[in-house]
């Protein structure tokens, strides 16, 4: 999938506006898996390649080493099993030019195995929201992995990404948070999708429920890190017991959808999932999702 990326990348319509890319890639396996495929590759004049090594499993570290290596006035991120289409990095910036915008997210569409169950593919589980291009963006539809951003909105934050996150996930919502608290303005590019494989051991039912919860564990996290403790005491409280009443919701309608559309059965199993996790979010155990 990294050599499918790099290639694309390489057969980039730049247009006049962008003059050259650096293309970094942060190798966080510590086997250094990647170092093949990235010798290998060679892109266009118009392109340099810079490789680093980040051998301790951490997805914000290895994202702070990619900040840290760049050199441009902005900054893409997208991730190592994402596509972009052929004019992915023009479009995020003509967007980003007209909207006078500090960073710029597109659609990240599914690209699914053909051993995937009809069901699944039908409930649209790996779907995200969709925008209209120009609309204004929140930490809901804040994402890595598919993103413009200017270089200097990061490297006024210290990391930029917190590594206390980066082995559970959450690490691009804390920044996004950090980055709309400074008033950056975030926007939609709805012109400029990535495709992002669905592995074949993610399309399940399991799966799923996982990622459910391990979002609902990052986001009450994200919600009370920066809060003074009494705050975040009295606000996680309030949280809780919200999650709660969700959970025991949730279950009921699972339980009445189960005989009748497990499609809609699982929608409401993922909702359960991640008020689990919301509710599980501030003790100590946290799951891992990276480098577990």
């Amino acid at each position: 999938m990294l050599a499918t990326l790099l290639t694309a990348l390489g057969n980039q319509t730049l247009g006049s506006a962008i003059q050259s890319v650096q293309v970094v890639v942060v190798d966080n396996d510590p086997g250094h898996s990647a170092q093949a495929v990235l010798t290998a590759w060679q892109g266009p004049t118009s392109f340099s390649l810079v490789f680093k090594h980040a051998p301790v499993p951490n997805i914000a570290v290895a994202r702070n080493l990619a900040v840290q290596a760049a050199t441009g006035e902005l900054i893409a991120f997208i991730d190592d099993d994402e596509t972009p289409c052929s004019d992915w990095l023009q479009r995020l910036l003509s967007t980003m030019q007209c909207c006078h915008a500090d960073a710029v997210f597109g659609p990240v569409l599914p690209v699914y195995p053909p051993t995937i169950a009809p069901w699944l593919k039908k409930g649209k589980f790996f779907d995200r929201a969709r925008l209209t291009t120009g609309t204004p963006v929140d930490e809901r539809n804040a994402r890595t992995g598919n993103v413009l951003l200017r270089t200097q909105c990061l490297k006024e934050l210290d990391g930029p990404f917190d590594a206390t996150f980066g082995r559970t996930g959450g690490e691009d919502s804390m920044l996004f948070r950090d980055l709309l608290a400074r008033q950056c303005v975030f926007v939609w590019c709805d012109e400029a999708p990535v495709y992002e494989v669905v592995a074949p051991d993610r399309a399940n039912a399991l799966w799923l429920l996982r990622r459910s919860f391990r979002i609902g564990q990052t986001w009450i996290r994200a919600e009370l890190y920066r809060l003074p403790r009494h705050r975040a005491r009295v606000h996680g409280l309030r949280l809780s017991i919200k999650a709660g009443v969700q959970l025991v919701v949730s279950v009921v309608l699972v339980l009445l959808m189960m005989p009748f559309s497990r499609i809609k059965a699982l929608h409401w199993a993922r909702t359960a999932a991640a008020q689990a996790g919301k509710l599980t979010g501030m003790s100590r155990f946290q799951y891992q999702e990276y480098g577990g």
